[in-house]
């Protein structure tokens, strides 16, 4: 049978699909190392390497070899890493005074790290439950997670990273206030290129499971987060909330978690046009790792589309507990 023209139109869409050639040619996304920031836990000893049982892959490291790993990073094109420490039960306390220690985990990582490796940027987690003895990312006084004194203890922390010399500060609490206070104090500090991430759109999620136990917080927590995270059910919020932090100074702004809230993502970037960032975050990493070690699923090429949703959702870059995996793969 001869074809017609409504079977072949003159615009055959699948002429730019025949080739990776062409394919790349009109790749409306890319993907590449500079786009990914890694996560890494820091936890106390030397030449220590613990596996994380519940994120396949990943380990805790002592000062000494996430110093390694630092570099590692650097030479696989990874721009950035983000610290995460690994808190003993000795130091978890109700006042989270080791979160502002000069010489706490995080701190005394970040020192090692500028010294070996000057030219990644580090990105530091501004939040109490590391510290506290609640497993809440604030005070707790009399069940209520209190925002306004936890603010002032999180410029303290805030001031500790900065003096240390992190290039970004991420503060991930969602306190209502803390952006502002935290650039007032930089400001004052005389710390004006320290850079602020804002986690402005973070969600009270059960995708957050195995990153409590990277950090040791699952058998601290007492009750949940709700009342200063948000609700998944909701995405205007999410708007307000990205636009109270960059007037109050962020620089950037994250999604938290990822894949489940792309949509938030592509509302963020379109609406503001700032630096977006995503966190694709312990149980995504988990959930992908687990189908991939079972055979269900190719793990690489998961992997990858699901970084590269990321982007196609309008994410300048992601955190990602697969970045050195990535970047050996994309390049």
């Amino acid at each position: 049978m001869k074809p017609t023209q409504a079977t072949f139109p003159a615009t055959r869409l699948r002429r730019q699909r025949k080739s990776p050639a062409l394919r790349a040619l009109v790749a409306e996304n890319t993907l590449g190392p500079g786009d990914l920031i890694w996560p890494l836990f820091v936890r106390d000893g030397e030449g220590v390497e613990e596996p994380v049982p519940s994120m396949p892959g990943v380990v805790r490291r002592s000062v000494d070899k996430l110093v390694e790993v630092a570099r590692e990073a650097h030479a696989l094109g990874i721009p950035a890493i983000c610290l995460f420490p690994y808190t003993g039960a000795d130091k978890r306390t109700s006042d989270c005074a080791e979160a502002w220690n000069p010489d706490n985990l995080s701190n005394r990582a970040t020192r090692a790290i500028k010294s070996a490796v000057p030219d990644l940027a580090i990105m530091t987690d501004v939040a109490l439950d590391p510290y506290s003895d609640t497993g809440h990312d604030g005070f707790v006084v009399d069940g209520e997670i209190v925002n306004d004194e936890t603010v002032e203890a999180l410029v303290k922390q805030a001031m500790s990273q900065a003096e240390a010399g992190v290039d970004i500060i991420g503060p991930s609490d969602m306190m209502d206030g803390r952006i502002g206070a935290i650039r007032t104090a930089l400001e004052s500090g005389g710390h004006h290129n320290v850079l602020l991430l804002s986690y402005a759109a973070k969600y009270a999620s059960a995708f957050y499971g195995p990153f409590r136990d990277a950090v040791g917080a699952s058998g601290a927590l007492r009750g949940d987060k709700k009342t200063y995270q948000m609700d998944c059910a909701n995405s205007d919020e999410a708007l307000r909330c990205v636009a109270r932090d960059l007037a109050e100074g962020a620089d950037m702004v994250m999604v938290k978690p990822g894949m489940p809230y792309l949509d938030i993502c592509r509302r963020v970037k379109d609406e503001f046009a700032a630096p977006t960032f995503a966190y694709q975050v312990s149980g995504e990493y988990a959930m992908i790792q687990a189908a991939a070690q079972q055979g269900w699923i190719d793990g690489d090429r998961a992997m990858l589309e699901s970084l590269m949703a990321f982007k196609r959702a309008g994410c300048d870059g992601v955190l990602t507990y697969f970045a050195p995996a990535a970047a050996r793969a994309l390049q």
